[in-house]
């Protein structure tokens, strides 16, 4: 934790969030992060996918299905697949569970948490609902996020436990965060998304005929 702190010292010299200096900004380029999701894919035997961060997300994922078969409903989301004709049948439910590797932009750290992506048929469309948790739990999981976590230092990334990064960095002031979302921010804040770490995102797709 005392190089996360020191970068959370370079990174934000006003100890506000939402003042970051970007000039000392230095995180994973998009090769490197490309080259390590092929590399996670081939040490756990699983598919990857990589998602950039929106604009206000100074972060890129990388998925790591676990429990679920492809095209996934990551896949239809994020990269356009065709929607899985089992999601057609009456009332469909579909679950999904995945590790997603949050990296940062700002510095070369990384974490990983336990994601579950349900899906939900309706009659006009497709309700596809990501519920992240605050860290690793299940035990199947926990195998593959150590092989995960031991090829982070080829890459130079340091990885830290959500657990360890889930409360306000003292000294530190909240900026405009309490604003949007109240209470105050979590080093993982700074570092990472601005969202809570446990935030729900929900997604709804229009149904179309099935190809």
């Amino acid at each position: 934790m005392s190089s996360v702190d020191q970068a959370l010292d370079q990174l934000y010299p006003t100890r506000t969030w939402g003042e970051p200096d970007d000039a000392r900004s230095a995180g994973i380029a998009p090769d490197e992060l490309a080259a390590l999701a092929d590399e996670i894919a081939q040490e756990l035997s699983a598919a990857t996918f990589v998602r950039a961060g929106g604009d206000d997300e100074p972060c890129d994922y990388i998925y790591v299905l676990c429990l679920g078969r492809t095209p996934c409903a990551l896949q239809v989301r994020d990269h356009g697949a065709a929607v899985p004709i089992e999601w057609y049948e009456p009332e469909a439910r579909i679950s999904e569970l995945y590790l997603r590797l949050v990296v940062s932009q700002r510095a070369r750290v990384a974490a990983a948490q336990q994601i579950a992506i349900d899906v939900s048929a309706t009659p006009d469309g497709f309700v596809i609902t990501e519920r992240p948790r605050a860290g690793v739990y299940d035990a199947p999981l926990l195998p593959r996020l150590q092989r995960l976590v031991a090829l982070l230092p080829t890459y130079e990334l340091l990885s830290v436990d959500f657990g360890d990064i889930a409360h306000a960095p003292p000294g530190f002031a909240a900026g405009e965060w309490t604003a949007l979302y109240a209470g105050q921010p979590a080093i993982a804040n700074y570092l990472f998304f601005p969202q809570p770490a446990t935030m729900v995102a929900t997604t709804v797709l229009e149904r179309r005929a099935p190809s």
